[in-house]
């Protein structure tokens, strides 16, 4: 097994990708950064990282236009869709995150009709378009992966006349699997293997029965194998009644390890306990909610209460995580006594 938890100190050990890499660095298309830190090669292939067929089963097909709405900053997730959109031949508009009102304008004036990136961002730019009167109706299908799609947001994207099918992916393997118009279930990607294992083994569990996900690609330039995602899912039985006949899953299920996924990116628990090494804290936890369909951060912190030093810490938090988060301040010895350091409330 090769883990994804481990990858932070193997890569320090052996710069950048940790020994793992078939390519040097300078055959690579790009590289990518993403939160740990975890170096992300990209080579030169086509869709290097199969979203291509993601996008076709959502209905994205030559000469449309879509709108990418995942970061193109050091993240590899933009990289992902562009290339699976270019192997289809469909157009990208590079969004990004944020600019919310440059882009609504931009969506109203190229009238695309696709859109790839996280859900609420997407529910976000329409609200934003009825708030400038803009219209942005030509988007009439979307790919959304990055965080859970949660049923309020699906209703209003249904209400909205979007189709929306979820993507499953890894910053270090690309697409894992993904929603077809039955929406049952997430088919696996033809390109890779994944099995169900029992979390902190590598035995396989039986079909139904949820453990982590583990996934081989056999990529030429990155090949990863038995790898461990520390995301935990289950296979379901049966076929698809869209007619892929692939391996599916019930979709993520949440985390094997305290690594907990935050509006799009990974917060470690060793970013926690720098966070507390800057500021000279001691007991914390970080815990993640979304009231309202947002994911929202807190530290508590076992810490007489002072505003300047959660402005500090908070500012810390943003820098190493790339993530808001709040600070607040709880009395001596009232944090659970339980060994965690992230607490995952989030009600899907």
């Amino acid at each position: 097994m090769t883990r994804k938890s481990e990858l932070v100190e193997q890569q320090k050990r052996e710069r950048p990708f940790g020994g793992l890499n078939a390519t040097k660095p300078g055959g690579l298309a790009r590289i990518f950064m993403s939160p740990g830190p975890i170096y992300d090669p990209e080579g030169r292939g086509v869709d290097y990282w199969h979203t291509a067929r993601s996008l076709f089963a959502a209905g994205f097909r030559a000469g449309d236009v879509a709108i990418n709405c995942f970061s193109y900053h050091l993240s590899p997730a933009a990289s992902m869709f562009e290339t699976g959109l270019h192997k289809l031949e469909c157009a990208v508009i590079p969004g990004g995150v944020g600019q919310t009102e440059l882009q609504c304008r931009a969506i109203a004036d190229l009238q695309p009709s696709g859109y790839v990136g996280t859900p609420s961002f997407l529910k976000i730019l329409i609200e934003k378009a009825d708030e400038l009167s803009l219209d942005v109706s030509s988007i009439k299908r979307a790919v959304v992966s990055g965080e859970a799609f949660l049923p309020p947001v699906k209703e209003f994207l249904r209400a909205r006349g979007i189709a929306a099918f979820q993507a499953y992916g890894t910053a270090d393997l690309g697409i894992v699997a993904y929603e077809s118009p039955a929406h049952e279930g997430l088919v696996c990607e033809e390109e890779i293997v994944v099995e169900i294992v029992r979390p902190g083994t590598g035995d396989p569990v039986p079909d139904g029965e949820v453990g982590e996900v583990v996934v081989t690609s056999f990529s030429p330039d990155y090949p990863l194998i038995r790898f461990a995602t520390g995301d935990l899912s289950a296979v379901l039985a049966g076929a698809s009644p869209c007619g892929r006949t692939n391996l599916r899953i019930k979709g993520w299920m949440g985390r094997a390890d305290q690594t907990t996924k935050v509006r799009g990116l990974f917060v470690h628990p060793h970013q926690v306990a720098e966070v507390l090494k800057r500021h000279a804290l001691g007991k914390a936890r970080l815990t993640v909610e979304n009231e309202g369909g947002e994911d929202r951060m807190t530290l508590s912190v076992e810490r007489a209460a002072d505003a300047g030093v959660a402005t500090a810490v908070e500012a810390s938090l943003k820098e190493i995580t790339k993530l808001r988060g709040e600070v607040k301040f709880a009395a001596a010895g009232s944090l659970p006594n339980d060994g965690k350091v992230i607490e995952d409330l989030r009600k899907y």
